[in-house]
């Protein structure tokens, strides 16, 4: 799908804030396989409510300031990685979202309300769908062992004024990054030697149940040291390791101590997954710092040298390197074969869209996606790319009720709030693109911007007494989440 944007974000976010309260920049030492499970306590100071309030803040936030990516195909891999992970693990109290960040660091985080951000420098880097899988189940145990309420609970012996400014240096980094990163310096100096130990025990958790939850979900145990083996060699004398050794090192007692957690489980083969390094492939032509031609070259040098995992993930890179030159026609030969081989495969259903909504051939792109709809009647994929397709091609009324169904199983989702804007714009319905504009701005945590959209929506409601009463109930929670985003700055 090649429409849709995310609005102008900024080129870089420094996460490394969030990923500092979990890890620290210290070397660590690690137990055996038998380390207690220090438990979920973190409830006197976070309670659950909490966190999903400061996670819903964090996540608006990272939006107005960060390149989040607004691609369906990679969206939809990464969610169902993720809750297949998720599915394994025990103590999950609350729901998981996981999103993706055009950054080429090396690097994912957890923060507040089972939110995950990865970055796609982490695609760039792991060689399969296990080692990617590593690092998610890494994250996600800090979320399920809630060690970010846990790091600041511990604070409160300190200050209770180091727990307010924990949470605001964290926020004010997301949004400006070197301003945030000296506030919680300046905060972590207030820091006893009991915190630091504390987070030590933190990554010790993380390693150990994270590993549990990558072998029950059916990956390869040995992927987690592989894949920091690699990157601990690769990058052991350079003077700007990446962001995921600055917040999670790899001393060799690391590494060594994964090996051995590993070799106590079963050897098993696992096939790497074409899914993954099919999002590979599109990351490193639509995602990365590849040149048009450099993108044609890398797949082209594959295919020339047999150098891939897969062929099929090879070919599909290069029909996007084509697309991305405007060679259209080439590039729908290679998706046209791909799909002659797996007709219900995401990646190439989202290209083949692309390409007959370059031609304009609306119809043939239409009847290709209602087809799959009926087969997956829930693919966001899917329904994203259907929805596009309608507005385009001047049918914005079948559009919204895919809309409104995408925007009810994923309120944080931009893209269908984007698409209805288009919608209703097509259909003059001054009023409700003005909605859609605000639920947009909300979502980037600019509230004032928001209300003064629904200001305009209510104008043009004039006689329409239930969408007034909609819009100004609206107004109304906008206020109050924009008072409590102030408490945390």
């Amino acid at each position: 799908m090649r429409k849709l944007s995310v609005s102008s974000f900024s080129k870089a976010l420094t996460a490394t804030a969030i990923s500092i309260v979990f890890a620290g920049s210290i070397a660590h030492s690690f137990a055996n396989n038998d380390l207690p499970d220090l438990g979920t306590a973190a409830v006197n100071t976070f309670s659950l409510e909490k966190e999903t309030v400061y996670g819903d803040a964090y996540m608006r936030v990272i939006r107005s300031s960060a390149p989040v990516l607004a691609d369906p195909v990679l969206t939809q891999y990464l969610s169902e990685l993720g809750n297949k992970l998720v599915a394994n693990a025990t103590g999950v109290k609350t729901p998981f979202y996981f999103f993706l960040l055009r950054n080429d660091e090396i690097n994912a985080f957890a923060f507040f309300g089972g939110h995950v951000g990865v970055h796609t420098g982490l695609f760039l880097n792991a060689e399969n769908e296990s080692e990617l899988a590593s690092v998610l189940a890494h994250e996600i145990t800090h979320v399920t062992q809630r060690h970010l309420a846990r790091s600041l609970e511990a604070q409160q012996k300190s200050s209770s004024a180091t727990i307010a400014g924990m949470l605001g240096a964290i926020l004010l980094t997301i949004a400006a990054p070197q301003v945030g990163m000296a506030a919680l310096a300046t905060t972590q100096a207030m820091a006893t030697q009991s915190k630091i130990n504390y987070t030590r025990l933190h990554e010790k958790e993380a390693d150990r149940i994270g590993m549990q939850i990558l072998v029950d979900a059916g990956f390869d145990p040995n992927a987690a040291s592989t894949f920091f083996g690699q990157l601990a060699v690769r990058y052991r004398f350079s003077t700007t390791p990446p962001q995921m050794l600055l917040t999670h090192p790899l001393p060799e007692s690391r590494i060594t101590d994964a090996r051995n957690r590993a070799a106590q489980y079963p050897k098993r083969f696992v096939p790497d997954s074409l899914n993954y390094q099919l999002a590979k492939a599109r990351i490193q032509v639509r995602f990365s710092n590849f040149s048009d031609d450099g993108a044609l070259s890398l797949f082209e040098q594959q295919l020339k040298k047999n150098n891939y995992t897969f062929e099929d993930a090879a070919l599909y890179g290069k029909a996007l390197a084509l697309f991305r030159l405007e060679k259209f026609e080439q590039a729908e030969v290679i998706i046209d074969a791909l799909l002659k081989k797996d007709d219900n495969n995401l990646f190439y259903l989202d290209t083949k869209t692309d390409l007959l909504a370059q031609k304009k051939d609306f119809t043939a792109a239409i009847a290709l996606l209602e087809a799959q709809r009926k087969i997956k009647p829930t693919s966001q994929v899917v329904n994203t790319n259907l929805a596009n397709i309608y507005v385009e091609a001047d049918q914005p009324l079948k559009a919204i009720p895919l809309l409104e169904e995408l925007i009810f199983f994923d309120k944080q989702n931009m893209l269908p709030y984007q698409i209805m804007a288009d919608a209703y714009r097509k259909l003059d319905n001054k009023a409700l693109e003005y909605y859609s504009n605000a639920e947009i701005m909300a979502l980037t945590a600019n509230y004032q911007g928001a209300i003064d959209q629904l200001n305009y929506a209510y104008r043009y409601s004039e006689g329409q007494t239930l969408q007034l009463a909609r819009i100004e109930a609206r107004i109304r929670q906008f206020r109050q989440a924009d008072r409590e985003l102030d408490q945390f700055k």
